[in-house]
């Protein structure tokens, strides 16, 4: 398909997958919105890192999330090749109450994702928090 027919990913269908994506977050299960052989370029704070295929990617979010986390998906646009969306997220570490937001750049094929970049704020806690209230208010959610 060349560049002139190429055309954006329907809007229900980037909907559909962003929201299965979120789901893999909140459970901490892969599922089986991931294709076999997703590649995933991660970007946390302060780092970079990379790993390709769906057990390697079970094995990371392993270790990431406690399996019961919060994603709400702020909005999801759609692509050429899959979609943007973004996450807002909450979970508890230590018994604190922790958040982040997730910018994530997808392609999807077949209704599956095959790649993933994911940019991220990092954990924030109660204090981190307070101090970004203090000196730097958001004016939109």
């Amino acid at each position: 398909m060349s560049a002139s027919e190429a055309s954006v990913l329907d809007d229900a269908t980037a909907q559909e997958v962003s929201e299965r994506l979120a789901d893999v977050f909140r459970t901490g299960d892969v599922g089986d919105v991931l294709a076999e052989e997703v590649f995933l370029d991660g970007h946390p704070p302060l780092w970079r890192f990379q790993l390709k295929g769906r057990d390697a990617f079970a094995t990371w979010l392993e270790g990431y999330t406690s399996g019961q986390t919060e994603v709400t998906v702020v909005r999801t646009i759609p692509t050429v090749t899959g979609f943007v969306t973004e996450f807002a997220s909450r979970h508890t570490q230590g018994g604190e109450e922790m958040t982040d937001r997730k910018i994530l750049l997808c392609e999807v094929r077949d209704g599956r994702v095959t790649e993933l970049t994911v940019y991220c704020s990092g954990d924030w806690d109660a204090a981190l928090r307070a101090r970004h209230a203090a000196e730097a208010p958001i004016l939109r959610p």
